[in-house]
This record gives C-alpha cells, structure tokens and sequence, in this order.
C-alpha cells in the first residue's frame, strides 16, 4: 500500500527525533559515567537534524523565502562552534520535536476530511428480476432499484421508494441528529441509514453523485499545496536581524561568546513558526465538519478578511428550479391540457424551464406525447407537432408573433413580480399561460443575516436573470444592490468593481459563475453537485445546499486567524524577552533551551484550539 507524503514525512520527522533524543541521553550517560566522548554523541545528536535543516532553509532560500528556520540554524551551528555541543544537542531535540508535532497535528487536523474517503461504499444490492444481487456501484444506472440496509452508506443519489427512511447526514451536513425521509424525497450519497433497510430509486451514476464529488473535492484540497506562508515569516527579516543585533551587541559588551550563543538559543522559534499551519489547518478540519471543504489555508485565511459578498440569485438564493405556480388558460382549453401539450414539446429542449415543464407534468401524472418537426430558437421559444397539432411555446412576444388568434399579454394582468411567463398556442391559436416561479431558499434570509453578523457589511445579487426578477428578490431580502441579465464577463466585471472596494466573496453554483468564482478574493460553489466548472473554481465548496454553513465557515475562518495571530505575535514577544534576559547573562544555553520549548508547546498547543 502506497504511503501518504505525509505519513511519510511523519516518519522522517520521527525518524530525527529518534537521533537527537539518542544523541541526548547516549551523551548524558557518558557524561555521568566520567567518559570523555560524551561532547561527541551530544554533536553527532545534532547534526543530522542540522543538515536537515540546512536542507530545508537552502531550497526556502532559491525560492525566494527567508523564515525564521534560519534562525535554528545559526544556533545548532554556534553552540558546535563554540564548544557547546549540549546546548546544540538540545536545541536539536526541540527543534525535530517541534518538526514532528507539526506533521502529528496536521494528520489529527486532517482526520475529518480523510474520514470521508472511507466512507466511500463499492458494493450495492440491486433489484434485478425481482431478486436481489451485488452489484458494483459503478455498473448502477439512473432508474435502478436498490435496497439499502441498516448501517450502511448510501452508495448514489436517489429517490425514497419506501415509505420512510432514518438517515445520519452528518458527514454531509455537520447535524449531529438523524433526518427522517419520506416517500419521493431525496436521498443524497454519503448518508448512513440508522433505520430500518430502505428502498432506493437512484437519479444518477455513481461517478456524478453528491458524495463521489465530495470525495473528489476533498483528494483535490487534501493533495494542494498545504499553507505555506507562516504568519511568524512574515516578521522574519526583522526578527532575525533583531536577534543578531541582540546576540551582537552582548557578545561585544560582555566578552562571553556564550552569551551570544544562548540568544540565539531562545531566539529558536522551533514550533513557534508551525503555529500558523496548525491552526489553518485545525480549521480547515473544523468546517470541514461543518460541510464546508476548504481547498487551502490561504482561502481561510482571505475569507476572514472579506467584506463584501455576490450571490448568485439561480440555485444561490432560489432553489434554482423553476415550478409551476399558475396556469391562466383561454375559454375552451383546460388547464392541465395546456400543460400536457407544452411538456409534450418541450420534451425537446434542454432549457431550464422546459425541464420545470416536463417535471411537474410529469409530477402530475400527465401522458406526454411524442413531439415531431422540432424547430428552437435558443432561450426563446421552441414549435413542433403533438399528437397531430402545431405547437408552439415560449415567450410572450415569440408566441403573439406567430399565433394568428389571442395576445398572450392579454392575460398577465395580476401576474406576480418575479415570475416567469410561458405562453402556449395550439394551431395558431392562443390556448394560455403557465406562470412559473423560483422560490427564494427558506433559509435565505437567515443566512443573509447570519452573514451580516460575521462581518460582511455589502451583500449584492449578480445574476444573468432578468432585471424585473433579480429586483424582486433583492428587495425581498433586502440587499444592497441587484445585477440582473449579466453574462459571465459582466458578472466578473461586478467582481472586479466590488474588489476596488474591500476584499469580496463571490457565491455561486453554475457554469457561469466560474469565471467570477476564479476572479473574486474567495470563491464559494454551492454544493458539491453544482456544476464541475464551479466547484473546480472555487476556493470554497459546501458540500451540500445549506446556506448556513457558509455563515459557520466565517465564524472558523474568523476565530482561526485570531487564534494564529495570539499564537505567533505572543510566542515571538515572550522569545524578544528571553532574548533579553540572557543577554544580561541570567541564562545558561541549556536552561534557555528549555525555556523556549516550553514558550513553543504553548502557543502550539493554542493554535490546536482552532478544531474546537
């Protein structure tokens, strides 16, 4: 079985700390026992370390990086040049023990995300001629029947065939309660079944469901880059000529090399400049958990700063899904004819709302019909022949056009802001109008809220909806500005004019949000099954449609840069003092070495509260 990089680096770590322990108590024997090599086990402790860490701060350096490792470095190096091998010996073993509890905290951080790759189900029990058999997960088709049994894990997306189900979300959502399901509603991959065996009516591949995306999310943010710039670097330069002016200057004044020596001692960050990279990764854990999977430190830490947020109105702030809300039919027609022809066609087209037609017709229990001689024009209306009559629907003025008898907007009085109207001629003749709407989330507002609460102080709809639409739902919610009838270009544009503002977060779910995703401070795909080309843009995915988890990935993204920054700026201010105090000669190099550990393993140790 093929090692992690980081198991791999967890046993190099451990393998150096072996060496500067054995080095340490080998030395320490000798010493006790009279014997004059004991300064050579306590060197050959420290050099391996040492050239590890030359290694590390050379290729930091043709980067174009200076750390705070360096600093390491210098006192490993002065304690063997001046003839104190112990005290190198020792800053060897913490500085390899803070290189281990690093790696060690990373995997505990990690634990959440890797937890959902095994979960991963292979196997599913499908219907096939009435009986039961194993069947691999990839080989299942939408359409298929399965049975899913006590304690497993639902292995596609689906439909509830059975009455009810009990499900443990909790993977997906962070809700430590079970949800119950009923009949016809949806079941997502990923859940576990805490009830009794249900059936399942699957809507998808396996390779397109909600939890093999997820998965693929997660492989995608667990093999990036881990977070690399460490808030203490940032304050390296200064730090480091701060530490040779001070170990200078009481070298110079004192005469005592050792004084020197045991500044830089205390000057060694050694765990200190990991705080950073436990608490990002603590909380990226920590939404994770939540439903939240953040692909970098780098984006937890830019969606602390942001201020200003775009929603995409479609699947974002409305179900994005269009339903059937009313349907005003001519004299003589009836109503659930008008939609049975107007499905019947539409069964033609990919659009959105000829999908919401044939959806509820469907729902209904409607006998749609074959259509023939198809003729589209795309994103305006669609004509053909249905059961041996001309039918042609689509927009108001695409029907008027071409219907010899009745004007469509001649029954749109009354209709409600924010709907969509789709008129329907049979034979040149008006038959009526479908009116369909995109509910606003009920959570919607909430989340909006929740959002103003964390911090963001511009909440602004950016959508290729029409105006009047995207107008009303603003209003609704009470947002701050509304873009309608934007193309993708133009939703970067409002991305690009937010930013000239304060750092912005964009939200959104389908293919063109993706280039407003790529081009915002922080990118948010909604939900997992959203398009590819989102979720791929995105810096941020929830994993499933819940608007609230956003608000929860603030409030971590908040609390962890509070928690880095306490941790970095506390542990460097205590490690200016101990600079200062033996520089006026109070601290032998050992005893200075030890103090500095115990200032490390504590802002380590506060960093490790970000998973809370």
């Amino acid at each position: 079985m093929q090692r992690s990089p980081l198991s791999t680096l967890l046993s190099f770590r451990a393998l150096l700390l072996g060496v500067a322990l054995a080095g340490l108590s080998i030395g320490a024997i000798a010493s006790l026992l009279g014997l004059n090599w004991a300064d050579r086990a306590w060197a050959a402790g420290t050099l391996p370390v040492l050239a590890a860490l030359i290694w590390e701060i050379v290729t930091s350096l043709r980067r174009g990086e200076v750390g705070l490792d360096l600093i390491a470095g210098l006192s490993m190096s002065a304690a063997l040049i001046f003839g104190a091998p112990l005290a190198g010996n020792v800053v060897a073993l913490m500085y390899a023990g803070g290189q281990f509890l690093e790696s060690y905290a990373e995997g505990r951080a990690r634990r959440e995300m890797t937890a959902l790759l095994g979960r991963v189900a292979r196997i599913a029990m499908r219907y096939v001629d009435g009986r039961l058999e194993e069947t691999p997960i990839d080989a299942l088709a939408p359409g298929d029947r399965i049975l899913v049994r006590h304690g497993e894990v639902v292995p596609v997306d689906g439909v509830l065939a059975s009455p009810s189900a009990l499900l443990d979300q909790s993977a997906l959502t962070g809700e430590s309660m079970p949800a119950e399901k009923r009949s016809a509603d949806e079941v997502l991959s990923g859940s576990t079944n805490v009830g009794d065996a249900f059936q399942l009516r699957t809507v998808r591949p396996a390779a397109e469901s909600t939890y093999a995306n997820i998965v693929r999310l997660v492989r995608q943010a667990q093999e990036s880059k881990a977070p690399s710039e460490r808030l203490a670097d940032r304050y390296a330069i200064w730090f480091l000529v701060l530490t040779l002016l001070i170990a200078g200057s009481a070298w110079w004044l004192s005469g005592d090399r050792i004084r020197a020596l045991t500044v830089l001692v205390v000057a060694t960050p050694c765990p200190l400049i990991l705080a950073l990279p436990v608490a990002i990764i603590s909380g990226m854990s920590r939404t994770a958990r939540g439903g939240v999977l953040v692909k970098s430190g780098g984006a937890l830490e830019a969606l602390a700063k942001v201020r200003t947020a775009i929603l995409d109105k479609t699947g974002t702030l409305t179900f994005g899904q269009a339903k059937v809300g009313d349907i005003r039919a001519v004299e003589g027609w009836a109503e659930e004819e008008i939609l049975r022809l107007a499905a019947s066609l539409d069964q033609a087209s990919s659009h959105v709302i000829a999908e919401a037609l044939v959806m509820d017709a469907r729902q209904r229990g409607l006998v749609l019909s074959p259509p023939s001689e198809i003729s589209e024009v795309a994103g305006t209306g669609i004509s053909g022949v249905v059961d041996g009559h001309t039918v042609v629907v689509g927009g108001s003025r695409y029907v008027r056009d071409r219907a010899s008898h009745g004007d469509p907007y001649a029954l749109r009085a009354g209709v409600p802001e924010g709907s969509v109207v789709v008129a329907v001629s049979v034979d040149g003749a008006l038959a009526g109008i479908i009116m369909l709407i995109d509910e606003v989330r009920p959570d919607a507002s909430a989340m909006l809220d929740g959002l103003r609460m964390a911090g963001i102080h511009r909440i602004v709809i950016a959508s290729g909806d029409r105006q009047d639409v995207v107008d009303a739902v603003a209003d609704r919610l009470g947002l701050s500005e509304a873009f309608g009838e934007l193309e993708p270009a133009g939703k970067v544009a409002v991305v690009t004019r937010e930013q000239a503002r304060a750092p912005t977060m964009m939200v959104g779910d389908g293919v063109n949000d993706a280039p407003a995703l790529a081009s915002a401070d922080v990118g948010v795909a909604m939900g997992a099954r959203g398009s590819a080309a989102s979720s791929e843009s995105a810096d941020i995915v929830l994993l499933v449609d819940r608007l609230d988890n956003l608000t929860l990935a603030l409030k971590v993204a908040h609390r962890t840069r509070r928690i880095a920054l306490q941790s970095v700026l506390v542990g460097l201010g205590l490690s200016i003092v101990a600079m200062v105090v033996a520089a006026f000669g109070f601290l032998p190099p050992v005893a200075g070495a030890l103090i500095q550990e115990a200032i490390d393993i504590a802002v380590i140790l506060n960093a490790l509260r970000a998973l809370r």
